[in-house]
């Protein structure tokens, strides 16, 4: 049985739809090209909570879908975010994810805790054995300061963070005026990130999944597959029948007509079997793993990010 899309209110009164419609997309003219077509079709099928993020390059085509889609602007929550590279000029790069959209923005995320300014030519700043260079000339507590200056803007009605752990979560707390509506992780059965939910819960920080399907990996096991066999649905809607239990926003990311209509067709799982799923948590990342010749993600080793014990993660 299908249910009603539920909202969730952040500490700041703000309401979100559960789940929305992602909007990643390779940086090539073929798929920034069809960008506008599938969102409007996320639309179509019922999303009215769209993700994006200036670092996607997306921004302009999800402004474009949401004007051409004759669906009141209040009706749709759009979230964008603050690339990596931007980390010493807050305010110039909210001002370009503005006017990309070409509508205000309803929550704002810092997209990493780490600074990876981009080099003159533009180019991503990797070393020869291919990790990331990462600068210490700006923190983290000095961006969420200059993000927090946003709220007086008007622009903006909630301001969050993404790919956090409890570690610079403590960091950034120790400065912050705002406290994060929420953070944005990646989350799904196999990385259940159980005590950063503990925590966030205590501090009034919603927790946003990324990847939260867990792709094949977690839809085809045998468990999953299972249940979904039991009620007549995909695995994807077992997975996201969970999350929902938990009070989780998902954000899924699909281009395909049917799959969007699926994706938001929430189902109704038992107490039990719901709680069948809890015991795949086994700390295991799928979309942000570290670098198997550095060690590091993007530029920052696993203590740096908070990332050592999954429990402790983000």
């Amino acid at each position: 049985m299908s249910i009603p899309i539920p909202k969730v209110k952040f500490n700041n009164g703000v309401e979100v739809p559960i789940i929305g419609n992602g909007s990643w997309a390779p940086n090539t003219p073929e798929a920034q090209g069809a960008v506008k077509d599938w969102i409007l079709s996320a639309l179509k099928a019922g999303f009215r909570h769209i993700d994006t993020a200036q670092g996607y390059h997306t921004e302009g085509a999800v402004g474009q879908a949401i004007r051409e889609s004759g669906i009141p602007r209040e009706e749709i929550f759009v979230t964008t975010k603050l690339p990596w590279s931007d980390h010493g000029r807050v305010r110039e790069s909210f001002e370009v994810s503005h006017a990309n959209l070409g509508t205000y923005i309803d929550l704002y995320l810092m997209h990493w805790p780490q600074y990876i300014p981009q080099r003159e030519d533009g180019s991503d700043p990797i070393n020869p054995d291919g990790s990331w260079q990462a600068s210490d000339a700006v923190n983290f507590n000095q961006s969420w300061a200059e993000i927090e200056k946003l709220l007086d803007t008007g622009k903006v009605r909630s301001i969050g963070v993404s790919n956090f752990s409890i570690k610079t979560l403590e960091e950034l707390l120790k400065t912050a005026k705002v406290i994060p509506v929420t953070n944005q992780v990646e989350l799904h059965p196999y990385l259940a990130q159980n005590e950063l939910r503990e925590y966030c819960q205590k501090k009034g920080i919603t927790l946003t999944a990324y990847t939260p399907s867990g792709y094949s990996v977690v839809r085809n096991d045998p468990l999953i597959v299972s249940i979904a066999e039991k009620y007549k649905v995909s695995p994807t809607q077992v997975i996201f029948a969970w999350h929902i239990s938990r009070g989780t926003i998902i954000v899924p990311k699909s281009e395909n007509p049917e799959r969007q209509k699926q994706n938001i067709t929430l189902v109704q799982i038992s107490e039990e079997d719901i709680g069948k799923i809890w015991h795949l948590d086994r700390g295991q990342r799928i979309c942000n793993k570290a670098d198997e010749k550095t060690g590091q993600v993007y530029g920052w080793t696993l203590e740096q990010l908070g990332w050592v014990n999954y429990r402790n993660s983000a």
